[in-house]
């Protein structure tokens, strides 16, 4: 098979070098070319076109965003942005998402080389995913991987339920789990909702810190009201509560009223926050009262605790492989049994409203 040809571009020779470097080793991918800036890029790309581009956001001469949306109407290109975890940097990536990156690998200020270093196979699998995406999705295969051997599942955080919840309640709870090209379907379903909607709470793969951006601009576009979820956070009507990087949330409830626990934990299905615990979670908690969505991602996070779902007695719906970025997660729970339905993304906020 054809190696997956990466074109680097980053304005730190450090970064450049540790990336060609650890890339380099990977099997089945080819670092093409490091450039230093935009400019440098363009005018290798005129040479050889590369499958996947790593791209930093801060640069002279041309930002990463402008660069992004120029290639992204001439040629459209899985990008995955490399960014710092600051503020900053987490606001400016929501702007690449938002403009059609397929991803986000993240870089500290200090202590960069032996962070790369510690985070290749993350690296490696980003950029392997990357290249499978439907980009044409984000502008408007090789066989997935095998996840790595001894992963924790949802059990590293709590223990399944024994059969079905509680009796339905008047009390609804929809349930999302997503990861690569989450960003942009969130968007899409989030906005087209009116504002009482039922309470939502949702789990996108994104590093700690982005999570917290996503959710501000998600909350400027949308009717209804979006944060990011912090421990005892009320789950009501006309509300989106998403999961915060670097820890699990939990469904928990209170008689008749929900809320959500945020809580620290190993990874789970190499997340955290996990689909999977979430998910356990709502089937608990809510069973038949519950709506769970799994949308576009790379892996199968979601796939056990959406079966889970549907045991309790939730709605199931996974989002179709033509409206995916990557059909991986959807994939792999509608193989499992756990899906009731298959919708197009475009679809799936009526969903939501009869759930």
């Amino acid at each position: 098979m054809k190696p997956i040809q990466v074109l680097i571009v980053d304005d730190s020779a450090v970064v450049r070098q540790v990336l060609t470097g650890l890339l380099g080793q990977a099997a089945g991918i080819q670092v093409l070319h490091a450039a230093a800036d935009p400019l440098l890029a363009m005018e290798r790309m005129k040479q050889q076109w590369p499958d996947v581009i790593l791209l930093d956001v801060e640069m002279p001469r041309m930002d990463g965003i402008t660069f992004l949306r120029k290639i992204m109407a001439e040629r459209p290109t899985p990008v995955v942005i490399c960014s710092t975890l600051t503020e900053k940097g987490a606001k400016t990536t929501m702007e690449a998402l938002a403009a059609g990156a397929v991803s986000i690998v993240t870089k500290p200020r200090l202590g960069l080389k032996q962070f790369l270093n510690e985070t290749a196979d993350e690296l490696v699998s980003t950029v392997r995913a990357a290249a499978r995406a439907n980009v044409r999705r984000l502008a408007r295969p090789p066989a997935a991987l095998a996840p790595p051997p001894g992963k924790h599942t949802a059990d590293a955080i709590l223990p399944p339920g024994a059969g079905r919840a509680m009796s339905q309640t008047t009390e609804r709870v929809v349930a999302i789990g997503t990861s690569t090209g989450g960003t942009q379907a969130l968007e899409e379903v989030l906005t087209s909702l009116p504002r009482m909607s039922p309470g939502i709470v949702i789990v996108q793969h994104m590093p700690e810190k982005f999570t917290a951006a996503f959710a501000s601009r998600l909350d400027g576009l949308c009717r209804i009201s979006v944060k990011e979820a912090e421990n005892n956070d009320r789950v009501v009507p006309g509300r989106a509560l998403i999961a915060p990087g670097g820890r699990h949330m939990l469904l928990r409830r209170s008689g008749a009223q929900y809320h959500v626990e945020v809580v620290d934990g190993p990874l789970v299905n190499r997340h955290r926050p996990s689909v999977d615990v979430l998910f356990r979670s709502v089937a608990k908690c809510a069973g038949a009262n519950a709506h769970g969505i799994i949308m576009t991602g790379m892996g199968d996070d979601g796939a056990a605790g959406l079966l889970e779902m549907h045991q309790a007695g939730a709605r199931t719906t996974a989002q179709d492989e033509e409206s995916c970025v990557v059909f991986g997660m959807p994939k792999e729970a509608i193989k499992r049994g756990g899906v009731d339905r298959v919708l197009p993304l475009s679809a799936i906020w009526r969903e939501i409203g009869g759930a």
